[in-house]
């Protein structure tokens, strides 16, 4: 599995970092910010790593999994197997960040075979998927509606129907997230979050015409009830 790998001795130098959502002073768009949601720009994946060889900077090897917490704003990663021991079976953590150019987003569950949260303590997490604008998605569906979800990875779409929250030009070999794409999930703390991925490029470019673009960078946005109810009402 991708996400316990150790490669020979890797210094770790922040294991833990905490991502706080960037504000318009820091040269952000303000057409993503509505007052309530968190914004993560350029979240820094596995930019080291690479699917083939000789391209300057980087080694051809899996992709490093991070995980992240969505309250706390927390990127944890798992370099090592002391890091997946120590993280993995928590409830320390929302999704996680998998595969090539950590394109693959899952869900904290143990019910999920293959991902991160396999066999963890975390049972009642779930995903939605609704092709709604995020602004729109006001209130979470049923608990029935999550109960019944098969959704554990959300990556590439290879088919518009898929979940998947990018289609993948094979051309061109670029990831396009899809617009008007929403996940609403029920986190391993019970409380109900919306969730829009907007890139994995370095800047979130309107449009990548680099095949060598900065990646993987990511930006989103998400929203977490905090009082536990499904309101999610962020405009």
């Amino acid at each position: 599995m991708l996400f316990i790998i150790g490669l020979n001795k890797i210094s770790l130098i922040a294991a833990v970092v905490l991502v706080a959502g960037c504000s318009k002073d820091d040269g952000t768009s303000p057409a993503l910010e509505d007052g309530k949601s968190t914004i993560v720009y350029d979240l820094a994946g596995d930019t080291k790593a690479s699917i083939a060889e000789g391209i300057d900077g980087k080694e051809k090897r899996p992709f490093y999994t991070f995980l992240y917490n969505l309250e706390q704003r927390k990127q944890i990663w798992l370099h090592t197997k002391a890091d997946s021991t120590q993280w993995m079976k928590t409830n320390l953590w929302d999704i996680a960040f998998t595969g090539n150019y950590n394109g693959d987003i899952q869900i904290n569950n143990s019910q999920h075979v293959g991902t991160p949260g396999q066999d963890g303590p975390v049972k009642n997490t779930a995903i939605i998927m609704l092709e709604r604008a995020y602004d729109s998605v006001s209130e979470a569906p049923s608990d029935s509606q999550f109960d019944n979800s098969k959704i554990s990875t959300i990556g590439w779409a290879k088919e518009s129907q898929d979940a998947g929250w990018y289609s993948y030009n094979l051309a061109t070999h670029v990831m396009n997230p899809y617009p008007n794409r929403t996940y609403v999930l029920r986190l391993p703390s019970g409380k109900y979050a919306k969730l829009q991925i907007l890139s994995a490029y370095k800047g979130n470019p309107p449009a990548v015409t680099d095949l060598f673009w900065p990646a993987p960078y990511f930006t989103f946005k998400y929203f977490v009830q905090a009082d536990g109810s499904k309101n999610l009402k962020t405009k």
